[in-house]
């Protein structure tokens, strides 16, 4: 599928480095603060805090950076794959948290990497859909050229975001993207790069994002 919409490289590498520090600036300035207590207070109490604070921010900041280098870098050489385990890896990094926990079914078998990168931002996506938390169960079938990818999101207030299907079509609405909205878009871009089919559907209490091929889909 062709778009209307078109966005400069320079100005894709520029909004997709400033999602990038989005998803890391909070940890990294948590281990900021840290630091400054551990500088400035005498209290045990206090820099055993400290010292905790720094060790989950530290653990935070390199499950994103990690997450990041898949999902939004080159993650090896043109024609790379990658295994499918080191995938649940860095998203359940990424993802698991107080708020949303993952499931994750699928193959262990080694997948073209705009595969996998496309299922990796699929999965942020979804965690798009329910901003109170929840849960989210990803399933994978299919062979590791012509994979289906089954995303369903659940929590309270879940919700398709205004604008999403648009972006993941590569029509940003108003025809303006910005940092918040760059994900979603490059999402859609792998999508089409993999030759893939990206569905979201509103369901009661649930939202479903389902990936198949293209040529499957239009059966």
């Amino acid at each position: 599928m062709t778009t209307g919409f078109k966005l400069d490289a320079l100005d894709l590498a520029a909004l997709l480095c400033s999602r990038v520090c989005h998803d890391v600036i909070n940890p990294v300035g948590a281990i900021v603060n840290g630091l400054e207590v551990l500088e400035d207070e005498d209290d045990p109490a206090t820099k055993a805090f400290a010292i905790e604070l720094i060790k989950k921010s530290s653990k935070n900041a390199s499950a994103r950076l990690q997450f990041a280098r898949v999902a939004f870098g080159a993650a090896g050489s043109a024609g790379a794959s990658i295994d499918l385990g080191d995938a649940e890896k860095v998203a359940q990094g990424f993802i698991h948290d107080d708020k949303i926990q993952l499931s994750w079914s699928a193959p262990r078998l080694l997948m073209p990497k705009n595969l996998v990168k496309l299922l990796l931002n699929l999965l942020v996506v979804a965690t798009s859909t329910i901003p109170r938390g929840g849960s989210i169960v990803a399933n994978v079938t299919g062979d590791a050229e012509k994979p289906e990818f089954d995303i369903l999101a659940t929590g309270p207030h879940s919700r398709v975001p205004v604008g999403l299907l648009a972006l993941l079509d590569g029509e940003p609405e108003h025809g303006q993207l910005d940092s918040h909205h760059i994900q979603p878009y490059y999402a859609g871009l792998i999508a089409r790069a993999a030759g893939m089919k990206v569905m979201v559907e509103a369901l009661d209490g649930s939202v479903s994002i389902k990936s198949t091929p293209v040529a499957a889909a239009v059966l």
